[in-house]
């Protein structure tokens, strides 16, 4: 094969992954609400668990 004809085949190639690579980004970011979710879950455990807890006694 001519350098330039496997050069081309080469640049094809990239285009296509990057493609692919592109599209799978987008799918996985599209995915991501539940990141939000988990992260509301959590303050809400953490919030609680701060109201559950006993005070400390101050010492006059």
């Amino acid at each position: 094969m001519h350098a330039d004809t496997h050069l081309a085949a080469h640049h094809l190639r990239v285009a296509d992954l990057r493609a692919e690579a592109d599209a799978h980004r987008l799918a996985a970011e599209a995915r991501r609400p539940y990141a939000i979710r988990t992260r509301l879950g959590w303050t809400l455990v953490e919030v609680g668990l701060r109201l559950a807890a006993p005070r400390p006694v101050l010492a006059h």
